[in-house]
Order: C-alpha cells, then structure tokens, then sequence
C-alpha cells in the first residue's frame, strides 16, 4: 500500500487542521491506519489509530481530546482532525498502515511521506 499525506501547513495557536492521507493500492478497509508525529530533535511519538471497524486507539498524552482519527473506507482515506492547536504539535507528521491496532511504529510497514504542521504562537 501507497500512502500521501496532505493538509498540513501554518496555523495559529489555538487553530484547527484537518490532516488525510489516501492510500493506494488494494485491501485498504483491512489495514490498521495510524498518525505519528516528529518534532525536531525528538523521537517519532504515536498519535492516533484507528481499525477496519473504525475502533481507535489514542495518544492520551499528546492528544487530550483534541485530536480525532477517522477513515472513510470508499475514499481509502484516514483523516486526522486538530483542534486547539498548541506550539509542542509542531512537527512532521506521517501516516502509516499496519495489520496491527498499535501505538508502536515498529508494527507499521508501511509509511506516507509526511506533511509539516507548524504551529505558531
């Protein structure tokens, strides 16, 4: 499976994003689809993810109930929505697909190329 990312760029403190990520290729309904992130300097750090039936799995820590994962399997698409930005989200952020419902990214195979998020104060 083939991954893009889009829909990052510069925001605000306090504004929202809407980032997705199509993939292509076949069987992506069967694919775990998850969001990490990597700020410079920091190791890459789990954000979201979300099963074939639509169960996630969240970062409670990096998260705290202002990001939400979703998917549209007829788009092929994953879908992360930001809100209430802060300047600590600044960072690239890249979705990969496993078979695995997980928050390490060593059981993601599969990875997009990543799409900059940069938050300002």
């Amino acid at each position: 499976v083939q991954l893009q990312a889009s829909g990052g760029g510069l925001v605000q403190a306090g504004g929202s994003l809407r980032l997705s990520c199509e993939a292509s290729g076949r069987s992506f309904s069967y694919y775990v689809m998850g969001w990490f992130r990597q700020a410079p300097g920091k190791e890459c750090e789990f954000v979201a993810a979300v099963d074939s039936g639509g169960v996630n799995l969240d970062n409670v820590d990096s998260a705290k109930g202002r990001f939400a994962i979703s998917r549209d399997n007829i788009k092929n698409t994953v879908y992360l929505q930001m809100n209430s930005l802060k300047t600590e989200d600044t960072a690239v952020y890249y979705c990969a697909a496993s078979g695995t419902l997980s928050g390490s990214s060593r059981l993601y195979p599969y990875w997009g190329q990543g799409t900059q998020v940069t938050v300002s104060s």
